[in-house]
């Protein structure tokens, strides 16, 4: 699946684990169109670059987890046929041989409501949330945030965290198309409907799990659908409140890696605090015979991902704590 050939290695080490990651699949079985900015999108196709990813997945000596970024299926999938498409891909992943970790994304949440979304994902949560934690191994912490927390999108039209959104759209964006960034300037172009917040419960949370974090000497991986550095992502796609997001995940030194999906180019960056921020290449912009997805290897001071194809390989050499990085 890929050679540490001119990569910077784990300097003769095995690798703590190993990991699969995907982004924004997004399936449909309808023909081929195009984003809003005229990108192709291959929606039959999506599926199987997911079929090929699975296979080297399962091909490889040891894969401990797989993470999917978002997105399952698309927007456009017909209504009537959402739950059988969301199920259809789940199928695909649950021929992994390890544990699936999903995250949801502005498409899924088109398709179906939270309450039928995520026991699909397996993501079990009394309050519909999708935010949760799991430790791969004592070393190592893994943070899902749920960047719809806050959302015009997925909620009941009367519930209180779909007001709060529309609210907050309606005061952000002039537009009378929430989706549309027509004369919204610089990071303000953010405040789009297809977006959303983390918000105040899932902050407090998030403190918590990197307070307890730092007490273990854990290193944090953050995972969010949405984009938390402009650096990183177009500013189309971030995360509403990246901003403090990322002010609290700088309040600590453990957290290492942000990924995230939802920008379909994908990018990267290293931020004032020496955190690597990567966006995934979407699944979806694969033309046939294209490939987006790969695996990466974690090591006590670096994360190295292996690309396949589209997706580009990436070092995340950790900064040591208390120094600046070098960009």
């Amino acid at each position: 699946m890929g050679s540490t050939n001119g990569r910077v290695s784990g300097q003769g080490k095995q690798p703590l684990f190993s990991f699969g990651v995907i982004s924004d699949v997004q399936y449909a079985d309808i023909p081929d169109g195009r984003s809003f900015l005229g990108v192709p999108r291959h929606y039959r196709h999506s599926i199987r670059v997911l079929q090929r990813a699975v296979k080297k997945w399962n091909s490889h000596q040891k894969l401990e987890f797989v993470i999917n970024f978002g997105d399952i299926v698309d927007g456009f999938c017909p209504r009537d046929k959402s739950l059988t498409t969301v199920q259809k891909v789940v199928d695909e992943f649950e021929n992994f041989s390890g544990p699936i970790y999903h995250l949801i994304g502005n498409h899924c949440l088109y398709n179906l409501p939270r309450n039928k979304l995520l026991p699909l994902l397996k993501i079990s949560s009394p309050d519909r949330c999708a935010y949760y934690d799991f430790s791969p191994t004592p070393e190592y912490r893994f943070v899902i945030l749920d960047g719809y927390d806050i959302s015009a999108i997925g909620w009941p039209h009367d519930h209180p965290k779909t007001l709060e959104a529309l609210k907050f759209l309606q005061e952000k964006n002039p537009n009378s198309d929430k989706n549309s960034p027509v004369g919204l300037v610089g990071l303000e172009r953010r405040f789009l409907m297809f977006n959303g917040a983390v918000g105040k419960e899932q902050m407090e949370w998030l403190d918590g799990v990197l307070q307890d974090a730092t007490k273990l000497k854990q290193r944090v991986v953050v995972c969010c659908h949405l984009p938390l550095d402009p650096d990183a992502s177009s500013k189309e796609a971030l995360l509403w409140n990246f901003n403090e997001v990322m002010d609290l995940i700088h309040k600590y030194n453990c957290v290492k890696v942000c990924f995230a999906g939802h920008d379909h180019k994908g990018g990267q960056s290293i931020d004032s605090h020496g955190v690597h921020h990567r966006v995934f290449e979407a699944a979806l912009e694969c033309p046939p015979g294209t490939d987006a997805f790969g695996y990466a290897e974690a090591y006590d001071d670096r994360l190295l991902l292996f690309g396949t194809d589209r997706m580009k390989s990436t070092d995340m050499i950790f900064c040591p704590s208390g120094k600046s990085p070098r960009i």
